[in-house]
């Protein structure tokens, strides 16, 4: 999942000749961080819209209102563990964020944060959020989320984003988890109502990064570390791909109501949502508009929110 980023003014000054292993950072700076900086350490946009999956998924594998202390511990537990992957992260991609417009401001990037500090953050949040899920929640919930952690922040961070244009698809699994992660809070096992929540940010994930990629495709070819499918492929490839995934997304999202999962409210929000998102595609393949990319990647954000709102509203209200 991805962001838009408000950066403070950076006071740090960048190194002259920065490592290049995964943990290089510019050079540290002697005031110490800002909360905020831990705050954007964390990608809190990105955890937002992933507490919202994940309190979907609760309220949907339960049968009546969820308990307050999985509502709490849950959500609470998922953004610590989120958070400290995140941070992980930005550590690791410190010197390809220097290279981004998109990124550049970032703490580490900047030098805001050391990478001792970096650390000890990470290990501090990722530490307690476990623990949270564990002792509070259930040790399921804390084992799928210790494997998303290491999915998201070591698997994909570390190898899978630089060893292939497919990084996005094979990597999204680690970030499709949270509403299954919900559902697992509630019920304590993995079902296939929460298995399809997952299949549907699973889909979703490819569009909405590559859309961001071939918006930001100048940036990119500037890093050849990281082979993004428009730099390697090209963009209509690209937007070829984003249409396949789009058209897998849109069945996907129709099968809570064929599982009695969900009603007709539902259905009708996934049909229409599903629809504009398929004539950003077809528009995007036509490319008459190069604004089309970052429009689709704003709207994808929407549609997700949009698409597991209406599947809560649905959920409680009888048509």
């Amino acid at each position: 999942m991805s962001q838009v980023n408000e950066h403070p003014r950076c006071t740090a000054t960048m190194s002259q000749k920065p490592r290049t292993d995964h943990m290089s950072v510019p050079q540290q700076v002697t005031a110490r961080p800002a909360w905020r900086d831990y705050l954007e350490l964390c990608k809190p946009n990105v955890i937002l819209l992933m507490l919202l999956c994940s309190a979907v998924g609760m309220f949907l594998a339960a049968e009546g209102m969820v308990a307050w202390d999985i509502l709490l511990f849950g959500n609470l537990g998922l953004a610590l563990v989120a958070g400290s992957a995140a941070a992980l992260n930005h550590l690791l991609d410190a010197t390809i964020d220097a290279k981004m417009a998109r990124t550049m401001n970032r703490p580490v990037a900047q030098g805001r944060v050391s990478t001792q500090e970096g650390t000890i953050f990470i290990l501090l949040t990722g530490v307690s959020g476990l623990a949270i899920l564990y002792y509070l929640v259930n040790p399921l919930t804390a084992l799928l989320n210790f494997i998303s952690w290491l999915g998201y922040g070591v698997i994909y961070s570390i190898y899978l984003k630089r060893a292939t244009p497919q990084n996005i698809v094979i990597g999204g699994l680690f970030g499709a988890a949270p509403p299954l992660f919900g559902w697992t809070a509630v019920t304590g096992s993995i079902d296939s109502g929460g298995i399809l929540l997952l299949l549907i940010i699973f889909a979703w994930t490819p569009p909405h990064f590559w859309a961001l990629a071939i918006d930001r495709i100048d940036e990119y070819r500037k890093i050849p570390d990281v082979p993004m499918l428009p730099v390697t492929h090209g963009v209509k490839t690209t937007s070829i791909h984003i249409l396949i995934y789009t058209l897998i997304l849109v069945p996907i999202t129709t099968m809570p109501y064929f599982i009695s999962m969900s009603g007709v409210l539902y259905l009708v929000a996934a049909l229409l949502l599903g629809a504009y998102f398929l004539y950003l595609c077809v528009e995007l393949i036509r490319g008459h508009n190069p604004k089309t990319a970052i429009n689709m990647f704003r709207y994808s954000i929407t549609y997700l929110g949009l698409l597991f709102c209406a599947l809560l509203v649905d959920h409680y209200v009888v048509i």
